[in-house]
């Protein structure tokens, strides 16, 4: 899949179109700036809140006819640690290896609730893209996206060889002393969405990304 060569999708309407892109914009933004905001809180408190595979005390939720079992250490928010149905579950997640892991949130929902990013490449972001490729991530095209679209700072990488490819549209850092965010959503073998959220330099590891998710949502049977 390239921008030369994939058939873009058709949207409905102009104004359906427009309203779409607004919302992936928005969406982005504050979910780039609320993994910020976390990264920085998870720092700051002790090293017992950091989420590790073997942790215990699960809550059982249910989320779109799916039984879940999650440790309650790996909430990013206390109120959502009871049992019961719920339409949305906020998770913090830790990828790597011993000292080089990276925290990443995960954000469950119901498959009507989210779009995966690989199906918006062709149907939106392939028609915002600017001329310029940008380098730095092996495997992946990055490119830019037109700032007089509602894009302004935002940028797409994804896999220009895979039918099902890799996508995730990155923001660039809200202050000087800030990382880049990415998102990526994904439809997992479950049925649920899952919305993954981390710090651009993960973008290194692509190919290992679904690895590293697969770890940890399997445990809990949202894999």
């Amino acid at each position: 899949m390239s921008s030369q060569s994939a058939p873009a999708e058709r949207s409905s309407g102009g104004s359906s179109l427009a309203f779409n892109m607004a919302g992936i914009a928005v969406m982005v933004l504050l979910l780039a700036v609320g993994a910020a905001y976390l990264v920085d809180e998870m720092g700051a408190v002790g090293e017992h809140r950091v989420p590790r595979l073997n942790d215990g005390d699960p809550i059982i939720q249910t989320i779109s006819g799916t039984e879940l079992s999650i440790p309650t250490s790996w909430f990013r928010y206390g109120e959502q640690i009871k049992d019961g149905f719920t339409n949305q579950i906020d998770l913090r997640v830790m990828f790597g290896d011993a000292d080089a892991a990276r925290p990443i949130d995960i954000t469950l929902l119901p498959r009507s609730r989210a779009r995966a990013s690989a199906s918006l490449l062709d149907a939106v972001y392939l028609h915002q893209f600017g001329d310029q490729t940008l380098s730095g991530v092996p495997g992946l095209v990055g490119k830019p996206m037109f700032g007089n679209s509602g894009f302004a700072n935002e940028s797409v990488w994804y896999d220009a060889l895979s039918p099902n490819p890799f996508v995730a549209k990155c923001l660039a850092p809200v202050t000087p002393d800030g990382a880049s965010q990415c998102v990526r959503t994904v439809y997992l073998p479950s049925g649920i969405a899952a919305v993954y959220t981390f710090d651009a330099s993960l973008l290194q590891s692509w190919r290992a990304f679904d690895t590293q998710a697969q770890k940890w949502l399997t445990p809990i049977g949202a894999w």
